[in-house]
């Protein structure tokens, strides 16, 4: 077979890779050569009226055709083309040489619905023959890649073929008799969509003639060239199922072109071949100076001796390995070598950053886009808010006009299930002025985005109506109270007393404390997050305080009679609730939540029917908050620890109380009273229930950095007396009953100083 269908002057059928240089290099001398009258490129018709796009000065790819269902913009499909895919090197041909340009394959209408209809019935089934792979191991290589990029990219790129046709003969021969030997062996959809090629191919010869060019996936070629007829091809298409739909082009990245994406289509190094499709000359030296230049912005030394000699290596390992150029894998292996001396951990970061790269393309504002899609672009330039292929964070000052609106955009969009932010734990300020985000902008969101545009044309709108009607559907009360906190955060304030009715009616059916307990920390720090924000949260504060004193009432009850995997539960809940009173004193400006937590905590330190978790994590809170002296937790502890207490509930009190995550390490560092009753406690156990604690007591202490074991050991080592028996504290070393007011009054005036915070002197005496 030739590369010209029936006929020796048939239409010229060039069957490539959908992503190769040496392809694309190859399309672009065949069609300087033969000069057709058209051009026809695999991909869907609707996207014709698109196709004048691809001329805009502003399309940069790497770019995707992305069509959807309009009655359902989830169900969609993306067809990627980069700066280095054949069918973009001839629609850019066909343009500049004003020739037309189009489309011929299976229209996105069918296909959309052919693979919703295959998802729901069996599944998408792959193709049953890898022709790439076969023809490789025909030929007695094991890595198809590798021989690809030997017998055709690195052929075709370096221009070594003298006829521009001959390469796709020898492919189409070769496809051929694949096809052959393995039926059709193709994708489910393969007969449909080559059917509707050759009609849509026999009408553009009768519109241009036989001097046609038809660029297209080389598995298709037998099929384009094989003799059917009009009726049996349309009998193939009779029937199809056929959604309404809508097509434009949207940015790709190189990333998503990978085949570790999932992308059926992918590439191995879309990075690399981007690079040699734009090298104009010695790629393999520009390659290793890009590689150095990486490495050093990574603060790694490499010298443009390193460049040199990466260059001579892998050009000899070329040579070695009998390959017509340099590719990756000798290029890589010459990295690894000379510039990251034998380590694969900057070569890691050479194969995410180069060999699969991190370009983002970009699209002409000209092009089709939802309503929701352009404000969000608007928004984006008017917050200098550019969407990366590159992971990013991003701290906000919320107290700035700008990055308040940034966080509002961001949590509007997550609102309506566009990920393009996720928050993330600052390392900076913990104050509720600051939020620490991170952004990557994926081809995917602009589905997400089409999907939410039923609710609404902008943002603002989208995510208002959207949580409007989640308001009313949700029907738990956590769901309701992560949608208040949203609401806050997202600055939606025209929605707010819808959402607050709907918490309210929720809160007020449901008795579980447990599910209280878990909504209070949510609601506060919406409370928190809101008056940052300058939203009114009197409804929100209002339910809150209602639901933290029904918490401080039921919980009592709730930790009574639980066992370990529940006290566990709930001793989880405990920290929540404690830390969301504090919230919520603040915000309503009163200490009646507070005061009342206060009386729950010590029913819970005392009540011997409660879990010793829970007895024990209670009696730490209120001493932390100098709600309970040093004695009276010491007394609490000799309780707790007492020879009548079973030694399962004594370490489960002990874990309570000294959890590693409460910083309870230090607590016995500094207090050596307690560290005696604790040490005291554990000496004194008989062998046989020592055995049974001590993986409980492991767990707990294990827990705790090396230095403040290596402290806790020295003290034990060392024993004070008093810590031991539980004395007067006051004659170990470095501590005392109470404050010594003489000594801490003597601070003051430098910790002043320290602080810049005025004459020192004169606010000592001022207090």
């Amino acid at each position: 077979m030739t590369a010209r269908g029936p006929g020796h002057g048939g239409p010229l059928l060039l069957g490539v890779r959908h992503h190769g240089p040496g392809s694309a290099r190859a399309v672009h001398a065949a069609l300087e050569a033969a000069r057709p009258r058209a051009v026809l490129v695999e991909g869907p018709p609707e996207g014709d009226a698109l196709l004048r796009l691809a001329a805009d000065d502003r399309m940069k790819p790497p770019v995707a055709l992305l069509a959807h269902a309009v009655d359902d913009p989830g169900l969609a499909s993306f067809w990627p083309m980069a700066d280095f895919s054949p069918e973009w090197v001839a629609i850019r041909w066909a343009l500049a040489h004003d020739t037309p340009v189009r489309f011929v394959d299976l229209p996105a209408a069918n296909s959309l619905a052919m693979a919703e209809y295959a998802a729901k019935e069996q599944g998408q089934a792959g193709r049953a023959v890898d022709p790439i792979g076969t023809l490789a191991e025909t030929a007695g290589h094991d890595d198809p890649e590798r021989w690809w990029e030997d017998v055709v990219e690195h052929r075709a790129a370096d221009g070594r073929a003298a006829d521009p046709l001959a390469p796709f003969a020898a492919l189409a021969d070769a496809m051929t008799a694949l096809r052959e030997a393995h039926g059709d062996g193709g994708h489910p959809q393969d007969a449909v969509r080559e059917a509707c090629m050759r009609l849509r191919l026999r009408s553009a010869r009768k519109e241009f003639g036989e001097d046609i060019a038809v660029v297209c996936g080389a598995w298709h070629v037998p099929a384009l060239a094989a003799r059917t007829t009009v009726a049996a091809d349309r009998s193939l298409l009779k029937g199809i199922p056929k959604v309404r739909t809508e097509l434009t082009w949207v940015p790709w990245t190189h990333r998503r072109l990978a085949r570790h994406s999932g992308y059926g289509a992918g590439i191995e190094s879309p990075g690399w071949y981007g690079h040699v499709y734009g090298a104009p000359d010695r790629p393999v030296e520009r390659w290793m100076t890009k590689v150095a230049g990486l490495l050093r912005e990574e603060d790694k030394p490499v010298s443009s001796a390193h460049v040199i000699e990466a260059v001579r290596l892998a050009e000899t390992l070329a040579a070695l390995r009998d390959r017509p150029a340099v590719g990756l894998t000798e290029a890589t292996d010459a990295v690894r070598a000379v510039m990251c001396e034998g380590s694969d951990v900057p070569l890691d970061l050479v194969r995410d950053r180069l060999v699969v790269g991190e370009v983002l393309g970009e699209v002409p504002d000209s092009a089709p886009a939802v309503p929701l899609q352009r404000d969000l672009d608007r928004q984006q330039r008017t917050l200098r808010l550019r969407p990366e292929a590159r992971e990013r964070e991003l701290d906000l000052d919320l107290r700035g006009e700008t990055d308040a609106a940034r966080s509002g955009l961001l949590h509007r969009l997550r609102l309506l299930g566009v990920d393009w932010g996720v928050p993330v734990a600052g390392r900076g300020s913990t104050g509720t002025f600051r939020e620490s985000w991170r952004l990557r902008w994926e081809p995917e969101l602009f589905v997400r985005i089409a999907e939410a545009g039923v609710w609404g044309t902008t943002v603002l709108a989208a995510a208002t109506a959207k949580a409007e009607s989640d308001a009313v559907s949700v029907t738990s009360l956590a769901g309701v109270t992560a949608l208040a906190e949203q609401c806050l955060l997202a600055g939606l304030s025209e929605v707010l007393p819808v959402v607050m009715r709907a918490l309210a009616d929720r809160a007020a059916l449901d008795a579980d404390v447990g599910h209280l307990a878990d909504a209070l920390p949510a609601l506060t720090r919406a409370l928190r997050y809101g008056d940052v924000r300058s939203t009114d949260g009197a409804a929100l504060a209002e339910v809150t305080a209602g639901i933290a004193e029904r918490v401080c009432v039921g919980l009592p009850s709730a930790c009574t009679g639980l066992d370990a995997d529940a006290a566990a539960e709930m001793h989880g809940r405990l920290d929540g609730v404690h830390s969301a009173i504090g919230l919520l004193a603040g915000a309503v400006r009163t200490e009646g939540p507070a005061a009342r937590w206060a009386v729950t905590l010590r029913k819970l330190s005392a009540r011997d029917a409660v879990a010793g978790v829970i007895r024990g994590r209670a009696t730490r809170l209120l001493l932390d908050d100098g709600l309970l002296t040093e004695s009276e937790a010491a007394r609490l502890m000799g309780q707790a620890l007492s020879p009548g207490t079973p030694s399962a509930e004594a370490a489960a009190w002990i874990e309570g109380f000294v959890g590693a995550e409460t910083g309870g390490g230090m607590l016995l560092v500094h207090d050596e009273r307690l560290l005696g009753l604790v040490d005291a406690w554990l000496t004194g156990l008989p062998a046989g229930e020592f055995t049974g604690v001590l993986p409980l007591l492991r767990r707990t202490f294990s827990a705790y950095d090396p230095g403040v074991r290596r402290a806790l050991g020295d003290l034990v080592r060392r024993g004070p007396e008093a810590g031991r028996t539980g004395g007067d504290s006051a004659t170990a070393q470095g501590f005392g009953e109470g404050l010594d007011e003489e000594r801490a009054d003597a601070v003051v005036p430098v910790l002043r100083r320290l602080l810049g915070s005025g004459a020192p002197a004169e606010r000592a005496e001022n207090g």
